[in-house]
């Protein structure tokens, strides 16, 4: 697709702008507005054939770092990966367990060689390929979203990253469309409380000592 290409070329040039539930959506199925509300009870889970992860319209986990360069100044670094895997439970209105895991070793920049130096250096995915989050308090809603209603909640639970967990609140945005529920956050992180090492290299004058974590996932219903 040209669109694919043209989003490709520009992520090379500036920073990729924070996900949000509008965008996400836009790879959903659009169904009736006006159709009767359905349950959700059952088990939801990450389904990674909607959508690419060459324009990002999959379901992904990553960061976004400031950095200054030598040669180039001030840049926002976005690193990515689509492989992410995972389930919720609802029953009625209210999610009563969700668990999340990141394949760290797949993240990547748009540089090979940072990406090799945050494996390396900083996550160190060779002991620590995978992240995770686990929900420890149910999130109850009001009632159950009908089509097309986003649904902003807090989800508090343990975020385990670089062999450290940690209790965590992450804001999160859902709306239900078609037979998927789209879901997207952000979390900004300090490097300290997950004893991560800013990586280093001849080119990099300064790397910020936090960074922002970010999601967006598609689930259907799988049981």
């Amino acid at each position: 697709m040209v669109l694919s290409r043209i989003f490709a070329f520009v992520f090379h040039l500036l920073p990729l702008a924070a996900v949000g539930i509008d965008r996400a959506t836009e790879s959903l199925d659009r169904s009736d507005p006006k159709a009767p509300v359905s349950p959700l009870d059952g088990t939801w889970t990450v389904d990674r054939s909607i959508g690419t992860f060459s324009d990002f319209s999959s379901a992904f986990a990553g960061f976004r770092v400031q950095e200054v360069l030598a040669t180039i100044g001030a840049k926002t670094v976005v690193g990515r990966t689509p492989n992410v895997t995972g389930q919720m439970t609802f029953a009625g209105s209210t999610v009563t367990a969700a668990d999340f895991t990141v394949d760290m070793t797949t993240l990547t920049t748009d540089d090979a060689r940072r990406d090799n130096a945050i494996r390396s250096q900083a996550i160190e995915t060779t002991r620590f390929p995978t992240a995770q989050f686990r929900l420890t308090t149910p999130i109850a809603l009001a009632t159950v979203p009908a089509e097309g209603v986003e649904v902003t909640v807090p989800a508090t639970g343990a975020l385990t990253l670089h062999g450290v967990t940690r209790d965590v609140t992450i804001p999160l945005t859902a709306k239900r469309q078609g037979a998927a529920i789209a879901v997207v956050g952000s979390l900004e992180v300090a490097f300290a409380d997950y004893a991560i090492d800013k990586p280093r290299a001849a080119i990099v004058v300064s790397v910020e000592d936090r960074a922002v974590i970010e999601l967006q996932l598609f689930l259907t219903k799988t049981a």
